[in-house]
């Protein structure tokens, strides 16, 4: 703490990060069964999908306003000036393969704000105006590090060719087992992966980027809350997805909520007061919020729209790839999960881009989004 008693903050610096032996060479391993994936998914839709979060549950175009009177230690990078900025989202849970939603998983929604121009960006983005931010409604990763995460994927590996009814069935267990197991005990989060997770809404969900990135000076993890009633009011609503007509249950509740009422959220940043408790390099470790909550720096406004729109559709699964690496340099991912991913999502779009032949640019302004 300072003498007025506000917390102080840890300065960047380059030993903040630690590289692991061997971490090349594990993000090379996760990359080759991520196309794995990608290409089991490309034999069974005779069309190239993410090897992950390939199935949309709603897009939406709306407007990022960063105020002009952020403190100091937040008003950093994109949020160092007030200014408002075009951006794009897309709801998605985790499988690669395109199933009905009572194989309940996570939620991710990515954001992509577009602009301004001029910010130094990281290596290979360089030149680009977009801010990427890559969020899931939980607030740890699903392991310590790219190893862990390897790890986890064995089960998925195993079954990532069995029959759509034997994945169904599976998550039917999963959600059994989930109820009797409780919502934490050591197996919830892999009963979650499997299809456990709750049929909740997914605009009832606060996100999280689970991993940190640079803050300017400092050091954060990032989360988008809803903040306007009607997506307030959501929270923990459950959607029905069981029975005829219910396969794409998720996208049809999205896009109810949305053409009715639009949506606000807060984007706000946990900056790091302690690395030892706060560390950079273990994504399990949820980040204290005594220590140092997470505060308000933009707000992000949805209009009413309609998010399944087919074109909308379209232009976010085959036309706009999302990775926390699309980044300035003020906002560079941290740790070795992090680390790991800019050669697999560099992997995953490049199949994409050859198999469908699309050469997916990145954004250079709001016209090159969908109108909402």
């Amino acid at each position: 703490m300072t003498s007025d008693g506000t917390p102080e903050f840890v300065q960047y610096h380059d030993r903040l990060e630690q590289a692991q032996p061997g971490e090349a060479q594990t993000a090379e391993r996760i990359a080759q069964v991520m196309r794995g994936y990608s290409e089991a998914f490309q034999g069974r839709y005779h069309h190239a999908v993410r090897s992950v979060h390939s199935k949309s549950h709603g897009v939406m175009i709306g407007e990022l306003e960063v105020p002009g009177d952020l403190p100091a230690p937040l008003a950093q990078g994109l949020f160092a000036q007030a200014g408002r900025y075009p951006a794009v989202m897309r709801l998605s849970t985790p499988p690669g393969d395109i199933l009905p939603d009572s194989v309940s998983t996570p939620r991710a929604l990515a954001l992509k704000v577009v602009g301004p121009a001029g910010q130094d960006m990281v290596d290979g983005h360089a030149g680009e105006v977009t801010q990427d931010f890559l969020l899931n409604n939980g607030p740890v990763f699903a392991a310590k590090d790219a190893s862990g995460f390897l790890n986890n994927q064995l089960p998925i590996r195993l079954t990532v060719n069995a029959p759509e009814e034997l994945k169904v069935a599976a998550a039917l267990g999963a959600q059994v087992a989930a109820r009797v197991a409780g919502s934490s005990g050591p197996l919830a989060g892999a009963l979650k992966q499997l299809g456990g997770h709750p049929y909740t809404h997914p605009l009832g969900e606060t996100y999280y980027s689970q991993l940190p990135v640079r803050w300017g000076e400092y050091v954060a993890k990032v989360s988008l809350a809803p903040v306007s009633q009607p997506l307030l009011a959501l929270k923990d609503q459950a959607v029905k997805v069981l029975g005829p007509g219910r396969a794409d249950a998720l996208r049809a509740a999205v896009a109810d909520t949305i053409r009715r009422e639009g949506g606000v959220w807060e984007l706000r940043a946990q900056l790091c007061t302690d690395p030892q408790r706060m560390p950079i390099e273990d994504g399990s470790v949820q980040w204290d919020e005594t220590l140092s909550p997470f505060r308000m720096v933009a707000r992000l406004t949805v209009p009413p729209q309609d998010t399944a729109r087919p074109d909308k559709l379209v232009f976010a699964d085959d036309r706009l790839s999302f990775n926390p690496w699309h980044a300035l340099a003020a906002h560079r991912p941290l740790g070795n999960a992090m680390r790991a991913r800019r050669h697999v999502y560099e992997m995953s779009v490049q199949f994409r881009r050859e198999h469908n032949d699309e050469p997916i640019p990145e954004p250079r302004s709001g016209a090159d989004l969908p109108q909402p």
